[in-house]
């Protein structure tokens, strides 16, 4: 069987573009609702506003931007023209990486793609009912995009501590900040990326990929980081779902501005703030401790298991995108971003809302009043 190579489309500047997953809800009960069928028909044609894997999400698609302030404004309005239009099919929107109490399966979106996910992958397709935030950032070259994804594998740590946004699952207190992470576990082709050297490599991956029948293109291809070659983009799939649009502004510009400070970094530069040839147990026990602590957790950085705060690693991270966050018109952005890491986060206001209200709809309903605001 002949496979062709992979071509990817360069982008000659580092635009950005967001993809953010939200979920619909009844409007009384606020459980999930699988209503994007009949939300669908008030954007037909729509290139901003999709149709997701399950019934119960819709994505917000930003256009390409040169920065997150553009895309996020992009975003608001696609928000406001969707939160009408819910209100006239008598439901209602939220941003988390969960759903607080919603025990049901996902009923899977009627699209050919979709049904043949869910013909590979049977029962499972039911039960991943999460919600993510995506950010795809311009790369110059293949190469660039493969270099840039190699370094930020072992900062993948540090976007899911940052972005973590779903403490519950069909009604419990997991004791994850990101239970998300623990759901699409169960899925293939998720994760951290293998490391490749360069294009050619990942292209050569790709190639004997499809040829095995492991996948059918590189959408199949679930990984935390992935490149988006049709895009010429490189794209961060990591984070939670975000619960607002100050926060995706935030979330868009740190990855924005780290992904091209990666793409372009000496080996020196970057060894100063992220450690380099961590054992793949250390960057897998980084992932889920980031995972279950959120900025609670603490971050090994060397093969001896020396370890620090997460916080003070996503703070020293923050302080290296500073010096091309003016170049790409970032610094809106990154102050945004170092004011969410002091705020409460995500899973943290829903462990608050939870002990306020003694349910997990209390929960919901924060989260539903928060994305209005």
């Amino acid at each position: 069987m002949r496979v062709v190579r992979m071509q990817f489309n360069p982008s000659p500047r580092h635009t950005v573009g967001v993809e953010w997953e939200l979920q619909l809800l009844d409007s009384e009960s606020l459980d999930l609702v699988d209503g994007i069928i009949p939300l669908m028909e008030f954007f037909p044609g729509t290139t901003y506003v999709k149709p997701e894997f399950i019934q119960s999400c819709v994505e917000l698609t930003s256009k390409i931007s040169e920065n997150s302030d553009a895309a996020v404004d992009h975003l608001r309005t696609s928000l406001d023209a969707i939160l009408q239009r819910c209100r006239e099919l008598e439901m209602s929107v939220c941003g988390a990486g969960t759903h607080p109490f919603c025990r049901r399966l996902a009923l899977i979106t009627p699209l050919q793609r979709y049904q043949y996910m869910e013909e590979k992958t049977g029962y499972l397709a039911h039960t991943q009912i999460t919600f993510s935030t995506h950010v795809h950032v311009g790369m110059e070259s293949g190469d660039q995009a493969i270099r840039a994804m190699s370094n930020l594998i072992p900062a993948l740590s540090a976007f899911i501590a940052l972005s973590a946004n779903s403490p519950f699952w069909r009604g419990h207190d997991t004791g994850h900040a990101a239970y998300r992470h623990r759901i699409l576990a169960a899925a293939p082709n998720y994760g951290l990326p293998p490391r490749f050297e360069d294009w050619q490599s990942f292209d050569r991956f790709l190639r004997t990929a499809r040829r095995s029948n492991m996948i059918t293109n590189f959408k199949d291809i679930h990984w935390d980081i992935r490149p988006h070659p049709d895009f010429g983009t490189l794209e961060l799939r990591a984070m939670d779902a975000a619960s607002d649009l100050q926060a995706v502004h935030g979330l868009v510009a740190f990855a924005r501005c780290l992904m091209v400070r990666l793409a372009t970094a000496s080996e020196q530069e970057i060894s100063r703030v992220l450690p380099r040839n961590l054992p793949a147990w250390i960057e897998h026990q980084n992932r889920f401790k980031a995972a279950l602590r959120g900025l609670g957790a603490e971050f090994i950085v060397d093969k001896e298991g020396l370890h620090r705060p997460v916080r003070d690693v996503i703070g020293e991270l923050i302080d290296f995108c500073l010096p091309v966050a003016a170049d790409i018109d970032e610094t809106q952005g990154m102050q945004i971003v170092q004011e969410l890491l002091n705020l409460p986060p995500g899973y943290r206001r829903q462990l608050d809302a939870y002990a306020d209200g003694n349910t997990a709809r209390s929960v919901a309903a924060m989260l539903q009043e928060s994305i209005i605001h």
